[in-house]
């Protein structure tokens, strides 16, 4: 009855969300999918997909948990409203703040640190 669920978004579920919206998407998908999980990146395309399927207060008996993460997440994806700039720029928004976490300095954030890469590489 129950499909594999993760406790908050599970990483393998990213290459199933190419082909939902534009290029610029999909080349973000593989972009974030083919880093290393510490990789600030990595991490805030996580963070925002959290926000995003609302996965915080997902219970494992709610309908969406029963469908599971990925047809969530597919759905997420496909119901977005705003424009693909508008994906792309809650991506960037969580990237500051992972990289302003990152910046506090704990151990969390010293793992994060080591994969900082310049803002304006893209």
């Amino acid at each position: 009855m129950y499909t594999e669920n993760a406790l908050l978004f599970p990483r393998q579920v990213i290459p199933s969300l190419r082909g939902l919206r534009g290029k610029e998407w999909d080349d973000l998908i593989e972009r974030v999918f083919n880093l290393p999980e510490c990789h600030e990146e990595h991490l805030a395309f996580m963070m925002m997909m959290i926000q995003l399927n609302g996965c915080v207060p997902c219970e494992t008996d709610s309908y969406r948990a029963m469908r599971g993460c990925c047809s969530c997440a597919q759905q997420t994806i496909r119901r977005f409203k705003g424009t693909d700039e508008e994906l792309l720029g809650l991506f960037q928004r969580a990237l500051e703040d992972v990289r302003h976490f990152a910046l506090k300095g704990s151990p969390i954030a010293n793992l994060i640190q080591g994969n900082l890469i310049p803002i304006n590489s893209f």
